[in-house]
């Protein structure tokens, strides 16, 4: 497939319904998604649709990825340190069910609130805090705050849409 045939698809991609990219996603992939979030369909399709042609991440350039990614806290907006427990977590395809913007299996998450630091450990399928095990991120600080939270937003994960 030539690049420009590339840049053509992915132009098209914007105008699919989700199921459609869904579709798309597993003929492009070989597996099925669950993920409902259009953007990140599109951004995964074009990037695979991309690699294809111009090739994709080296080796080294994986393992330096994670290096990088090992040693950095989230600042700024964000208010969780991310502490990656193995460097080849970077370099595993994330499993099409998680959500992407979820540190790997096994990384800490840690926030000060009230004077307190929260520290969460994430789990295959679930977070463990205080040796108590909650399903989702939203749960667990909802528990910590008597508040409704967006789990993602309390951990520094996500950032707030204006608009």
């Amino acid at each position: 497939m030539a690049e420009s045939d590339v840049c053509r698809k992915i132009q098209q991609l914007s105008s699919l319904t989700i199921a459609a990219l869904r579709i798309k996603y597993r003929e492009v992939f070989g597996r099925e998604v669950k993920v409902l979030h259009k953007q990140f369909l599109i951004r995964r399709i074009a990037w695979q649709l991309q690699a294809g042609v111009q090739g994709d991440l080296t080796a080294r350039a994986r393992l330096r990825i994670s290096e990088i990614a090992d040693g950095v806290e989230l600042n700024g907006s964000s208010k969780a340190t991310v502490h990656t427990r193995s460097k080849l977590a970077a370099t595993r395809r994330v499993d099409a069910e998680r959500d992407p913007r979820l540190p790997a299996v096994g990384s800490l998450l840690r926030r000060q609130y009230r004077g307190r630091e929260i520290v969460v450990k994430i789990l295959p399928d679930a977070f463990e805090c205080d040796s108590r095990r909650y399903t989702s991120l939203s749960a667990l600080a909802r528990e910590l705050t008597g508040t409704r939270w967006n789990g993602l937003l309390f951990f520094g994960l996500a950032e707030r849409r204006h608009g």
